[in-house]
Formats: structure tokens, C-alpha cells, sequence
């Protein structure tokens, strides 16, 4: 083998667990989880509980156990077969791609509210298109460069959800709360904010992103679940913490989940000495964070593409790397084209940036939680399948608690799917169902093609290996 092709172990366990939090801590998911309103907290309190800790227990495992270059493609790969693997990895690739143009949008808007007044709905696409290519760029570079965005950017999310909680709070203590959060208002409606529980679920997904990059750990069976369970852990205090902050300083009726941040640091910070300029420094730290996390996303869905892609199981373009720091460039260069394209198509359709920001999230989202039910299948398979296998890291209490725990993550995926369609309570769009679930069909569609003529290349390679030098 040539040792230019040898991944060298670039990442410390300090950069694991900078690079999961990275992944699993959003700014944005606070605008989102603040749109909930007065009961954001009791159903922060109950997802974390319920689905984030047990999510991420499971997950540890499967890091530790099968500590193979792919992550979740790898595990489902192995549970289930190639075809099951490349679905996955297509569910969690065009997911990305889908999510891009949501998070550019909102970054656009929150410069157009802090920094351009006058910026129009094309204008942020603009800005957003931009974006998308400047990620890919980022993902071409060698992993020892390209890592130091999320290492950057971490810190930062420290920064902005502590500045926003804090803020929030002395201006709630100082001026009254502008939303009732205490947990009696919660439950005198239980089903209030329900519409929003896919948000949260959303929110405390990725936490086996570093597993894509397994191979490049130093340490991989000792550093991923430190990282996992240290990043979990961590990002529950900072959502709920951030999230208390907006709502004791934002009133409910002044929540937008496009310009929420840009609202929130300009409340928090204009009545204070040189409150303007801190709260545009707030500001432009939760914007690098934005582009911090899309690298994040971009870097583990990329190489997970990568990697099935030289399987045979996607399109060989997905599969072309650098020569010598083996960045997934063909996946990277795609993943922009079509977020660029979505921008665009989008931009045609919404009559506002939140209209936009809300149809781009719910499709992608839908896709992105689909791969998370087949990853907890996947366990339970694997978990009976290999018991006997050697691993750092496992669940205790065997199969009477890890069944349990998994089976009940599986259900609150499907709950919140069910949840983006129909709101119990509230009447059915149809309008928005038929677009959202318009997209996720054609985008399932579109992957069975693709797994199917991949597939069908790579038992023709088999059977005919001089085909490669044809």
C-alpha cells in the first residue's frame, strides 16, 4: 500500500470532543427551540431525558464497538446489508444538502436584521449561495487544516449561548420575564408546543458524527465515547440554558426563527454602555458558528458519502478524493451544487425568509431523522448478532436495558415524522404536506435509483473484473 493513502491520526480526544460538540451544539436550534414557546423547557426536560441520553448511550457503543470509517453508514452496512447501508448514507448525505440552504438562509437573515438593513430576500440567497461554496472549499482541504473551523467554532457557541442565557436572564430579573417557562404553565397544556417537538428531537441528533472520522483518531475505542458522552451531556445544560435566556428577554409574539438571534442580542444589549457594538459582536460570533457547524456536518457526511461511493454502493463521481490528504471532494463539490440549487429553486416559491427557512428545514428534516431509526434497528441486530465482541464501552444492564432504551428512541423518531405532517389539536395543511412529502418522496426516489444502478455496476465489475481497466 502506498503510506500516502494511510489516513494519519490527525485527531486528538481534544479535537473529538470539540468536533462533537460542534456537531450536536446549534446556535440556531435555540431560535428554533424558543419558537415553542412558554413550554420550551418542560419539552427540552423531556426529549433530553427521554430520547438525547439514551440516543447518545447507544451511540457510544456503536462507536466503541465498530469503530469502523463510516459511522452510521457502517453500522447499518453491517446490520443489514450493502443496500441498506447505501440507502443511509444517501438519507444522510442529501440531508445535509437540504439543511445548508436552511442554516444560510437564516445566516443571511441575521446579517441582513444586524449588519444590512435594506438586504432583500434575494440578497440573502445571494449570501447564502456564497456560503455553500465557500463550505466546499473548506472540505477540500486537508483534515489538519479544515478541523480547525469547528475547533474555532465551539468555543464560540460557548460564547454566544452563555451571552444570550445571561443576558436574558438579568433582563428578566431586571425587567420581568417576557414569557411565563415555569413548569405549572406547561402542563395546564401539555399539548401546547408539540408542533415543535421534531425541533428538539433534531436538536440533540449528530453525536455519532466523529465516528466518521474514526479512522483519524488517536485512540478511536478511549476518545469517541469520552467525546460522546462529555458533548451530550454539556449541550443539554447550554440548550436549555440559551434557550431560558431568549425566552425570559423575547416576548412569544416576537419570535422569528430566521432573525430570533439578531432580535435577541439587540434586546438583550441596547440599553447597555456600547450595547450596540456588543450585541453586533454576539451577533457575528453566532454567524461563524453557523458556518462552523455546516463544516462540521459537511466534513463526516462527505467522507461517509466517500466511503460508499469507492464501495460501489453510490455514483463513482461521490467517490473522488484528494490524492494525498484523501478529502472527499467529488461528495463536497455535489453537496453544494445542490444546496446552491435548492436556494434558488426556493427563492422562486417563498413569499418571506421564514416561509422559506420553514419548508427547507421540514424536508430535510424528515430525511435526516430516517437514518437514525434504521442506526437503532441496526444495534438491536448487532447487539445479539456480536455480543461476544471486545469493546471499551457498553450499555449496562444488557439486553433489558438496552432494548428498551433503543426501542424507545426508535419511537419518538417516528413520533416526531408523524409530528411534521399532523399536529394533534391543530388543522391538517395540506398545502405544506404535500409539498414536504412531495420532496421526501422524490428525494427517496432519486436514492433507490441510484443504490439500484450502483448496485448493478458493482456485481457487473464482479463478475467481469477487466471492466475496470475498460
Amino acid at each position: 500500500m502506498n503510506p500516502t493513502t494511510i489516513p494519519s491520526k490527525t485527531l486528538s480526544g481534544m479535537d473529538v470532543t470539540l468536533y462533537a460538540i460542534s456537531a450536536i451544539l446549534l446556535v440556531d436550534q435555540i431560535a428554533l427551540s424558543a419558537a415553542v414557546g412558554e413550554s420550551a423547557i418542560f419539552w427540552w426536560l423531556v426529549v433530553i431525558l427521554c430520547f438525547m441520553l439514551p440516543n447518545t448511550l447507544v451511540t457510544a457503543e456503536l462507536g466503541t464497538r465498530y469503530p469502523e470509517q463510516g459511522g452510521i453508514y457502517a453500522w447499518v452496512r453491517n446490520a443489514f446489508g450493502a443496500r441498506w447501508g447505501a440507502r443511509i448514507t444517501w438519507l444522510y448525505w442529501i440531508n445535509i444538502a437540504l439543511w445548508m440552504p436552511a442554516i444560510y438562509l437564516m445566516f443571511a437573515g441575521i446579517v441582513g436584521a444586524l449588519y444590512v438593513p435594506d438586504l432583500s430576500l434575494w440578497g440573502q440567497i445571494a449570501l447564502g449561495v456564497a456560503l455553500c461554496w465557500l463550505t466546499a472549499a473548506i472540505n477540500c482541504l486537508p483534515l489538519s487544516a479544515s478541523k480547525w473551523i469547528p475547533n474555532l467554532g465551539t468555543p464560540l457557541k460557548f460564547f454566544v449561548v452563555l451571552a444570550l442565557g445571561a443576558g436574558g436572564l438579568w433582563q428578566g430579573v431586571r425587567h420581568g420575564f417576557a414569557n411565563d417557562v415555569g413548569f405549572l404553565s406547561a402542563l395546564d397544556d401539555p399539548l401546547a408546543g408539540l408542533g415543535y417537538l421534531p425541533v428538539i428531537v433534531y436538536g440533540c441528533l449528530g453525536i455519532e458524527l466523529v465516528s466518521a472520522e474514526s479512522e483519524r483518531i488517536r485512540h478511536a475505542s478511549r476518545n469517541v465515547p469520552r467525546a460522546m458522552l462529555l458533548a451530550a451531556l454539556l449541550t443539554a445544560v447550554l440548550y436549555i440554558f440559551g434557550t431560558l435566556g431568549v425566552l425570559a428577554a423575547v416576548p412569544g409574539d416576537q419570535i422569528d426563527t430566521v432573525t430570533i438571534i439578531a432580535v435577541s442580542v439587540q434586546r438583550l444589549f441596547g440599553d447597555v454602555p456600547a450595547g450596540q457594538w456588543l450585541a453586533l459582536g454576539v451577533g457575528g460570533a453566532a454567524l461563524f458558528t453557523f458556518f462552523s457547524t455546516m463544516v462540521t456536518w459537511t466534513l463526516g457526511g462527505n467522507r461517509s458519502m466517500a466511503e460508499a461511493a469507492q464501495a460501489g454502493e453510490m455514483p463513482a463521481l461521490l467517490a473522488r478524493q484528494h490524492r494525498t490528504h484523501r478529502a472527499p471532494i467529488g461528495a463536497a463539490l455535489a453537496t453544494s451544487a445542490i444546496a446552491s440549487l435548492i436556494l434558488l429553486t426556493y427563492g422562486l416559491m417563498a413569499t418571506s425568509a421564514e416561509a422559506l427557512f420553514w419548508t427547507i428545514f421540514a424536508f430535510g428534516a424528515i430525511l435526516f431523522l430516517m437514518p437514525y431509526i434504521a442506526m437503532h434497528l441496526a444495534f438491536l441486530r448487532l447487539r445479539g448478532r456480536d455480543a461476544g465482541r471486545k469493546e471499551v464501552f457498553r450499555l449496562p444492564g444488557g439486553r433489558w436495558v438496552s432494548y428498551p432504551l433503543s426501542t424507545l428512541c426508535i419511537a419518538i423518531l417516528a413520533a416526531a415524522i408523524l409530528l411534521f405532517f399532523w399536529v394533534p389539536g391543530e388543522p391538517f395543511d395540506s398545502l405544506f404536506s404535500l409539498q414536504v412529502g412531495g420532496g421526501v418522496l422524490v428525494s427517496l426516489t432519486i436514492g433507490e435509483v441510484l443504490v439500484y444502478r450502483s448496485e448493478r455496476r458493482r456485481l457487473a465489475t464482479a463478475v467481469c473484473p477487466a471492466s475496470r481497466t475498460a
